[in-house]
């Protein structure tokens, strides 16, 4: 056993993550310096030998945490911020996919909590048709599986999509299917608690369609109470990719 414990989970990387390190390399030796340009998609394509799909998503994620830029006349071009400033966001964003779940359980809380407030504020009465829809699906699907994690999720998306802030409704998206996916694998969810949650989801809709930010995100932060309670029995950070059971 004591032999066991000297080795390490291996983590494959996949070929957007190698095309965002190549860069980063790049950056760090100074062949890329800010407001360089970067090659054509076609030409970056060729170079690498991956597709246009994994270019786009690496360079798209890459755009979206600023350290590319997307002019419509001069092409695609690296930030105009400093090199550490630029090799250390690369370097956090390359560790996303390992973070560990306490971590993106305790980002979760303070997130959905200014979600919740800034939903009661901003909704339309289109959102709350969304929401409804959503909280109605999961009640129905727990009827057949004790889970329903997706229909669960939805119901967090359309309230993140009330907010009307893209850069929360992007970082909802980046975090929440990890943690669905812990809940699902290890049952997170089970003994009765989906249950309990639907009955929740039905208290923070009610604040939310009253417009009252205060109590939806109270409510928010009571609805994540359980989840956050069992992070902390955790004796050990578990990461996100190829966990066994």
């Amino acid at each position: 056993m004591e032999i066991l414990n000297n080795f390490s989970q291996i983590v494959v990387e996949s070929a957007v993550d190698k095309i965002i390190r190549q860069i980063r390399d790049l950056i760090t030796s100074g062949q890329l310096k800010p407001g360089d340009r970067l090659p054509s998609e076609r030409k970056l394509c060729e170079k690498l030998g991956v597709g246009r799909t994994h270019l786009r998503d690496a360079l798209r994620k890459l755009e979206f945490y600023g350290i590319l830029k997307t002019h419509p006349q001069s092409g695609t071009v690296v930030a105009g911020m400093g090199l550490p400033a630029l090799e250390g966001l690369i370097t956090d964003m390359l560790g996303l996919g390992t973070n560990d779940f306490k971590s993106l359980v305790e980002t979760r809380v303070i997130l959905e909590t200014n979600i919740a407030q800034l939903a009661a504020e901003h909704r339309t009465e289109k959102d709350l048709i969304e929401i409804e829809k959503a909280l109605i699906a999961h009640r129905d699907r727990l009827k057949s599986d004790d889970h329903a994690v997706e229909e669960d999720l939805l119901f967090h998306l359309k309230i993140a999509e009330a907010g009307k802030n893209s850069v929360l409704n992007s970082l909802m998206l980046i975090i929440t299917p990890d943690i669905m996916q812990y809940f699902k694998k290890h049952n997170v969810c089970g003994d009765g608690r989906s249950g309990l949650a639907v009955e929740h989801h039905e208290i923070i809709l009610e604040h939310i369609r009253n417009q009252e930010p205060e109590k939806a995100g109270n409510s928010i932060r009571e609805h994540l109470k359980d989840i956050s309670e069992y992070v902390k029995t955790l004796k050990e950070d578990f990461p996100l990719n190829g966990i066994e059971n």
